[in-house]
């Protein structure tokens, strides 16, 4: 199963997929222990006191509606 990121208007972002396949890492590298969830949320809010991860803090009048489109090519690298 492919990993699948949904942004969740108003919400978080899902991460969907199989955790042998997924790892989430600090700024030093280190793993978050994901205790074989195939799926968590990520928070976008700021909000949440269990960072990185989703705790329902977004429902305290977050808004953000995010829909799909294209973005431009990358700028090539000097």
């Amino acid at each position: 199963m492919a990993i699948k990121l949904t942004v969740i208007n108003n919400g978080p972002i899902r991460v969907e997929g199989d955790p042998a396949d997924f790892a989430i890492l600090d700024a030093q590298g280190g793993a978050f222990g994901l205790a074989g969830r195939a799926v968590i949320s990520l928070c976008r809010c700021g909000l949440s006191a269990n960072k990185p991860f989703c705790d329902g803090a977004h429902r305290q009048g977050f808004n953000s509606v995010c829909e799909a489109r294209e973005l431009p090519p990358p700028k090539p690298k000097v």
